[in-house]
Protein backbone atom coordinates (compact mmCIF):
# COMPACT_ATOMS: atom_id res chain seq x y z
CA UNK A 1 0.00 0.00 0.00
CA UNK A 2 0.95 3.62 -0.45
CA UNK A 3 1.47 5.84 2.60
CA UNK A 4 1.79 9.62 2.58
CA UNK A 5 3.34 10.78 5.87
CA UNK A 6 3.75 14.37 7.08
CA UNK A 7 6.11 15.29 9.93
CA UNK A 8 7.16 18.91 10.34
CA UNK A 9 9.96 18.85 12.90
CA UNK A 10 12.74 16.75 14.44
CA UNK A 11 10.58 14.81 16.89
CA UNK A 12 8.10 13.99 14.13
CA UNK A 13 10.96 12.73 11.97
CA UNK A 14 12.04 10.40 14.79
CA UNK A 15 8.56 9.02 15.42
CA UNK A 16 7.79 8.85 11.71
CA UNK A 17 10.89 6.77 11.05
CA UNK A 18 10.00 4.29 13.80
CA UNK A 19 6.44 4.06 12.48
CA UNK A 20 7.81 3.34 8.99
CA UNK A 21 10.04 0.57 10.37
CA UNK A 22 7.01 -1.24 11.81
CA UNK A 23 4.75 -0.60 8.82
CA UNK A 24 7.35 -2.30 6.60
CA UNK A 25 7.38 -5.34 8.89
CA UNK A 26 3.63 -5.75 8.39
CA UNK A 27 3.22 -4.51 4.81
CA UNK A 28 5.98 -5.84 2.55
CA UNK A 29 4.74 -3.72 -0.34
CA UNK A 30 4.72 -0.45 1.62
CA UNK A 31 5.55 2.60 -0.49
CA UNK A 32 6.28 5.89 1.26
CA UNK A 33 6.17 9.49 0.22
CA UNK A 34 6.69 12.00 3.01
CA UNK A 35 7.54 15.36 4.48
CA UNK A 36 10.12 14.63 7.18
CA UNK A 37 13.84 14.41 7.75
CA UNK A 38 16.99 12.32 7.64
CA UNK A 39 15.70 9.51 9.87
CA UNK A 40 12.62 8.96 7.71
CA UNK A 41 14.78 9.15 4.60
CA UNK A 42 16.86 6.23 5.90
CA UNK A 43 13.72 4.06 5.86
CA UNK A 44 13.22 4.56 2.14
CA UNK A 45 10.62 6.21 -0.01
CA UNK A 46 10.60 9.74 -1.41
CA UNK A 47 11.06 12.86 0.70
CA UNK A 48 9.12 15.83 -0.65
CA UNK A 49 10.32 18.43 1.84
CA UNK A 50 12.79 18.40 4.76
CA UNK A 51 11.50 19.71 8.07
CA UNK A 52 14.37 22.22 8.24
CA UNK A 53 12.34 24.19 5.69
CA UNK A 54 8.99 23.85 7.44
CA UNK A 55 9.73 24.10 11.20
CA UNK A 56 8.59 27.62 12.06
CA UNK A 57 8.12 28.43 15.77
CA UNK A 58 6.17 31.18 17.50
CA UNK A 59 3.14 33.24 16.57
CA UNK A 60 5.05 36.24 15.23
CA UNK A 61 7.36 33.99 13.21
CA UNK A 62 4.36 32.20 11.70
CA UNK A 63 2.74 35.52 10.77
CA UNK A 64 5.95 36.64 9.05
CA UNK A 65 6.08 33.41 7.05
CA UNK A 66 2.40 33.00 6.16
CA UNK A 67 3.07 33.21 2.43
CA UNK A 68 5.65 30.45 2.62
CA UNK A 69 3.39 28.28 4.80
CA UNK A 70 0.42 28.59 2.44
CA UNK A 71 2.61 27.73 -0.53
CA UNK A 72 3.76 24.59 1.32
CA UNK A 73 0.13 23.63 1.98
CA UNK A 74 -0.80 24.14 -1.68
CA UNK A 75 2.19 22.07 -2.79
CA UNK A 76 1.34 19.31 -0.33
CA UNK A 77 -2.29 19.05 -1.44
CA UNK A 78 -1.31 18.73 -5.08
CA UNK A 79 1.35 16.16 -4.24
CA UNK A 80 -1.14 14.02 -2.31
CA UNK A 81 -3.54 14.02 -5.24
CA UNK A 82 -0.73 13.05 -7.63
CA UNK A 83 0.51 10.24 -5.36
CA UNK A 84 -3.01 9.00 -4.57
CA UNK A 85 -2.09 7.18 -1.32
CA UNK A 86 -4.06 4.45 0.44
CA UNK A 87 -3.49 6.26 3.73
CA UNK A 88 -2.40 9.72 4.84
CA UNK A 89 -0.55 9.74 8.16
CA UNK A 90 -0.22 13.07 9.97
CA UNK A 91 2.31 13.39 12.79
CA UNK A 92 1.79 16.24 15.28
CA UNK A 93 2.58 19.61 13.51
CA UNK A 94 -1.05 20.76 13.90
CA UNK A 95 -1.10 24.17 12.20
CA UNK A 96 -0.15 22.51 8.93
CA UNK A 97 -1.55 19.04 9.38
CA UNK A 98 -5.07 20.00 10.44
CA UNK A 99 -5.46 21.89 7.15
CA UNK A 100 -4.25 18.81 5.31
CA UNK A 101 -6.64 16.60 7.33
CA UNK A 102 -9.61 18.67 6.12
CA UNK A 103 -8.39 18.34 2.54
CA UNK A 104 -7.69 14.60 2.67
CA UNK A 105 -10.99 13.79 4.37
CA UNK A 106 -12.94 15.82 1.82
CA UNK A 107 -11.09 14.04 -0.98
CA UNK A 108 -11.81 10.55 0.32
CA UNK A 109 -8.39 9.57 1.68
CA UNK A 110 -8.17 7.53 4.90
CA UNK A 111 -6.73 10.00 7.36
CA UNK A 112 -4.75 8.83 10.39
CA UNK A 113 -3.32 11.22 13.01
CA UNK A 114 -0.38 9.89 15.02
CA UNK A 115 0.55 12.06 18.03
CA UNK A 116 -2.39 14.33 18.66
CA UNK A 117 -2.32 18.10 18.29
CA UNK A 118 -2.04 19.57 21.79
CA UNK A 119 -5.63 20.76 21.82
CA UNK A 120 -5.70 20.24 25.59
CA UNK A 121 -3.16 23.08 25.89
CA UNK A 122 -4.91 25.64 23.73
CA UNK A 123 -7.55 25.95 21.00
CA UNK A 124 -9.69 23.15 22.43
CA UNK A 125 -12.26 23.77 19.69
CA UNK A 126 -9.81 22.03 17.36
CA UNK A 127 -10.98 18.76 18.98
CA UNK A 128 -14.24 19.13 17.03
CA UNK A 129 -12.21 19.38 13.82
CA UNK A 130 -10.29 16.24 14.74
CA UNK A 131 -13.61 14.47 15.19
CA UNK A 132 -14.78 15.75 11.80
CA UNK A 133 -11.68 15.31 9.64
CA UNK A 134 -9.61 12.50 11.22
CA UNK A 135 -10.65 8.87 10.78
CA UNK A 136 -8.35 7.51 13.50
CA UNK A 137 -6.33 9.26 16.20
CA UNK A 138 -3.39 7.56 17.95
CA UNK A 139 -2.46 9.30 21.21
CA UNK A 140 0.80 9.06 23.17
CA UNK A 141 0.02 10.82 26.45
CA UNK A 142 -2.07 8.99 29.07
CA UNK A 143 -4.26 11.99 30.00
CA UNK A 144 -5.38 12.55 26.39
CA UNK A 145 -7.85 9.66 26.54
CA UNK A 146 -9.95 11.41 29.18
CA UNK A 147 -9.62 14.77 27.46
CA UNK A 148 -11.08 13.53 24.16
CA UNK A 149 -13.98 11.53 25.66
CA UNK A 150 -16.52 14.40 25.56
CA UNK A 151 -15.69 14.98 21.89
CA UNK A 152 -16.29 11.32 20.97
CA UNK A 153 -13.10 11.15 18.92
CA UNK A 154 -12.21 7.65 17.69
CA UNK A 155 -8.82 7.10 19.30
CA UNK A 156 -6.36 4.57 20.65
CA UNK A 157 -3.74 5.29 23.30
CA UNK A 158 -0.68 3.46 21.97
CA UNK A 159 1.95 4.50 24.52
CA UNK A 160 4.82 6.91 24.01
CA UNK A 161 7.20 6.38 21.07
CA UNK A 162 10.03 8.02 22.99
CA UNK A 163 10.24 4.73 24.93
CA UNK A 164 10.75 2.95 21.59
CA UNK A 165 13.45 5.38 20.49
CA UNK A 166 15.39 4.96 23.73
CA UNK A 167 15.02 1.16 23.74
CA UNK A 168 16.33 0.94 20.18
CA UNK A 169 19.23 3.33 20.70
CA UNK A 170 22.75 1.89 20.86
CA UNK A 171 24.49 3.76 23.64
CA UNK A 172 28.22 4.41 23.40
CA UNK A 173 29.94 2.99 26.52
CA UNK A 174 33.08 5.02 25.70
CA UNK A 175 31.27 8.30 25.11
CA UNK A 176 33.21 10.47 27.57
CA UNK A 177 36.56 9.01 26.57
CA UNK A 178 35.84 9.37 22.86
CA UNK A 179 34.91 13.03 23.23
CA UNK A 180 37.67 13.76 25.77
CA UNK A 181 35.29 14.79 28.55
CA UNK A 182 36.94 14.65 31.96
CA UNK A 183 34.52 16.55 34.24
CA UNK A 184 30.87 15.83 35.08
CA UNK A 185 28.61 16.96 32.24
CA UNK A 186 25.93 19.62 32.21
CA UNK A 187 24.01 19.16 28.96
CA UNK A 188 22.37 21.94 26.99
CA UNK A 189 19.35 21.02 24.85
CA UNK A 190 18.16 24.30 23.30
CA UNK A 191 15.72 22.78 20.80
CA UNK A 192 15.94 22.08 17.08
CA UNK A 193 14.21 25.14 15.63
CA UNK A 194 15.91 28.41 14.79
CA UNK A 195 13.55 30.43 16.97
CA UNK A 196 14.44 28.30 19.98
CA UNK A 197 18.16 28.77 19.40
CA UNK A 198 17.71 32.51 19.10
CA UNK A 199 15.68 32.96 22.28
CA UNK A 200 16.83 30.12 24.56
CA UNK A 201 20.44 29.19 23.83
CA UNK A 202 22.08 32.51 24.84
CA UNK A 203 20.45 32.30 28.27
CA UNK A 204 21.68 28.74 28.72
CA UNK A 205 25.20 29.69 27.67
CA UNK A 206 25.29 32.57 30.14
CA UNK A 207 25.73 30.25 33.15
CA UNK A 208 28.79 28.35 31.92
CA UNK A 209 31.21 30.60 33.78
CA UNK A 210 29.31 29.93 37.01
CA UNK A 211 30.12 26.21 36.95
CA UNK A 212 33.88 25.75 36.36
CA UNK A 213 33.86 22.19 37.75
CA UNK A 214 31.61 20.92 34.95
CA UNK A 215 32.00 20.34 31.24
CA UNK A 216 29.14 21.86 29.25
CA UNK A 217 28.01 19.84 26.23
CA UNK A 218 25.63 21.26 23.66
CA UNK A 219 23.52 18.46 22.19
CA UNK A 220 23.18 19.77 18.65
CA UNK A 221 20.62 18.85 16.02
CA UNK A 222 22.09 17.18 12.95
CA UNK A 223 20.21 19.41 10.50
CA UNK A 224 21.62 22.65 11.96
CA UNK A 225 25.02 23.62 10.58
CA UNK A 226 28.08 24.12 12.75
CA UNK A 227 28.28 27.69 11.42
CA UNK A 228 24.90 28.51 12.95
CA UNK A 229 25.89 27.06 16.32
CA UNK A 230 29.22 28.91 16.21
CA UNK A 231 27.33 32.21 16.00
CA UNK A 232 26.16 31.54 19.55
CA UNK A 233 28.99 29.59 21.16
CA UNK A 234 31.98 31.16 19.39
CA UNK A 235 35.16 29.90 21.00
CA UNK A 236 33.43 29.44 24.33
CA UNK A 237 34.15 26.74 26.87
CA UNK A 238 31.61 24.29 25.48
CA UNK A 239 31.67 21.15 23.39
CA UNK A 240 29.22 20.76 20.50
CA UNK A 241 28.16 17.15 19.87
CA UNK A 242 25.56 16.65 17.14
CA UNK A 243 23.14 13.79 16.60
CA UNK A 244 23.92 12.02 19.88
CA UNK A 245 21.41 13.52 22.28
CA UNK A 246 20.69 10.25 24.10
CA UNK A 247 24.39 9.62 24.74
CA UNK A 248 24.75 13.17 26.02
CA UNK A 249 21.79 12.84 28.39
CA UNK A 250 22.76 9.36 29.57
CA UNK A 251 26.19 10.67 30.58
CA UNK A 252 25.09 14.06 31.93
CA UNK A 253 24.82 14.91 35.62
CA UNK A 254 22.10 17.45 34.80
CA UNK A 255 20.64 19.30 31.84
CA UNK A 256 19.14 22.62 30.83
CA UNK A 257 16.45 21.70 28.33
CA UNK A 258 14.09 23.59 26.08
CA UNK A 259 10.45 22.65 26.61
CA UNK A 260 9.15 19.91 24.35
CA UNK A 261 9.83 16.26 23.71
CA UNK A 262 13.33 16.63 25.16
CA UNK A 263 11.93 17.16 28.67
CA UNK A 264 10.43 13.68 28.56
CA UNK A 265 13.58 12.20 27.02
CA UNK A 266 15.71 13.65 29.81
CA UNK A 267 13.36 12.22 32.44
CA UNK A 268 13.25 8.75 30.90
CA UNK A 269 17.06 8.79 30.77
CA UNK A 270 17.11 9.80 34.46
CA UNK A 271 18.85 13.13 33.91
CA UNK A 272 17.76 15.89 36.34
CA UNK A 273 16.64 18.97 34.43
CA UNK A 274 15.71 22.62 34.45
CA UNK A 275 13.27 23.58 31.71
CA UNK A 276 14.04 26.83 29.89
CA UNK A 277 11.74 28.50 27.41
CA UNK A 278 11.37 31.88 25.74
CA UNK A 279 9.29 33.27 22.85
CA UNK A 280 9.30 36.62 21.14
CA UNK A 281 7.49 39.13 23.36
CA UNK A 282 4.40 39.21 21.14
CA UNK A 283 4.21 35.41 20.97
CA UNK A 284 4.48 35.24 24.76
CA UNK A 285 1.71 37.77 25.33
CA UNK A 286 -0.62 35.98 22.94
CA UNK A 287 0.35 32.60 24.39
CA UNK A 288 -0.54 33.72 27.92
CA UNK A 289 -4.04 34.56 26.72
CA UNK A 290 -4.74 31.27 24.93
CA UNK A 291 -2.74 28.51 26.66
CA UNK A 292 -4.92 26.60 29.11
CA UNK A 293 -2.48 24.26 30.89
CA UNK A 294 -0.63 24.78 34.16
CA UNK A 295 2.73 23.55 32.86
CA UNK A 296 4.81 23.58 29.67
CA UNK A 297 6.91 20.50 30.42
CA UNK A 298 5.61 17.07 29.44
CA UNK A 299 7.05 15.71 32.68
CA UNK A 300 4.90 18.02 34.79
CA UNK A 301 1.85 17.59 32.55
CA UNK A 302 1.94 13.78 32.77
CA UNK A 303 2.50 13.78 36.54
CA UNK A 304 0.07 16.68 37.00
CA UNK A 305 2.43 18.40 39.43
CA UNK A 306 5.48 20.65 39.34
CA UNK A 307 8.37 18.20 39.51
CA UNK A 308 10.83 19.97 37.19
CA UNK A 309 11.34 23.72 37.42
CA UNK A 310 10.12 25.75 34.45
CA UNK A 311 11.87 29.09 33.81
CA UNK A 312 9.91 31.02 31.22
CA UNK A 313 10.32 34.29 29.31
CA UNK A 314 11.48 37.27 31.43
CA UNK A 315 12.48 34.94 34.27
CA UNK A 316 15.00 33.19 32.01
CA UNK A 317 18.03 35.00 33.45
CA UNK A 318 21.50 33.89 34.41
CA UNK A 319 20.67 34.22 38.11
CA UNK A 320 17.51 32.14 37.94
CA UNK A 321 19.08 29.42 35.81
CA UNK A 322 22.12 29.23 38.11
CA UNK A 323 20.01 28.95 41.26
CA UNK A 324 17.76 26.22 39.88
CA UNK A 325 20.65 24.29 38.41
CA UNK A 326 22.49 24.32 41.73
CA UNK A 327 19.46 22.72 43.42
CA UNK A 328 19.53 19.64 41.17
CA UNK A 329 23.28 19.04 41.12
CA UNK A 330 23.12 17.56 44.61
CA UNK A 331 20.84 17.36 47.64
CA UNK A 332 17.14 16.77 48.35
CA UNK A 333 15.76 18.45 45.20
CA UNK A 334 17.80 16.11 43.02
CA UNK A 335 16.65 13.04 44.97
CA UNK A 336 13.02 14.16 44.80
CA UNK A 337 13.26 14.61 41.04
CA UNK A 338 14.74 11.15 40.49
CA UNK A 339 11.95 9.61 42.61
CA UNK A 340 9.43 11.51 40.48
CA UNK A 341 11.05 10.18 37.32
CA UNK A 342 10.42 6.63 38.55
CA UNK A 343 6.70 7.40 38.95
CA UNK A 344 6.69 8.97 35.48
CA UNK A 345 8.12 5.82 33.87
CA UNK A 346 5.31 3.76 35.39
CA UNK A 347 2.69 6.15 33.97
CA UNK A 348 4.23 6.31 30.50
CA UNK A 349 4.83 2.57 30.18
CA UNK A 350 7.43 0.72 28.15
CA UNK A 351 8.29 0.39 24.45
CA UNK A 352 5.82 -0.70 21.79
CA UNK A 353 4.00 2.49 20.77
CA UNK A 354 5.34 2.53 17.21
CA UNK A 355 4.47 -1.13 16.67
CA UNK A 356 0.95 -0.74 18.10
CA UNK A 357 0.28 2.35 15.99
CA UNK A 358 1.59 0.64 12.83
CA UNK A 359 -0.52 -2.47 13.39
CA UNK A 360 -3.70 -0.46 13.88
CA UNK A 361 -2.94 1.84 10.97
CA UNK A 362 -2.23 -0.93 8.47
CA UNK A 363 -5.23 -3.00 9.60
CA UNK A 364 -7.59 -0.05 9.25
CA UNK A 365 -6.19 0.94 5.88
CA UNK A 366 -6.63 -2.58 4.52
CA UNK A 367 -10.24 -2.73 5.74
Amino acid sequence: MKYYIIAGEASGDLHGSNLMIHIKKIDNSAEFRFWGGDLMQKEGGTMVKHYRETAIMGITEIIKNLGKIFSFIKECKKDILDFNPDAVVLIDYPGFNMRIAKFTKENGFKTHYYISPKVWAWNTKRAFKIKKYVDYLYTILPFETDFFKPYKVKLDYVGNPICDAIAQYTFNPNFKTEFEIKKPIIALLPGSRMGELKHVLPAMLSVIKEFPNYDFVLAGASHISDDIYSQYIGDGNIKLIKGKTYDVLANAHATLVCSGTATLEAALLNCPQVVCYKFSNLSYKIGKMVIKVKYISLVNLILDKLLVKEIIQHELTTRHIKNELLKILDGPARKEMLIGYAALRIKVGGPGASQRAAELLVKRTFN
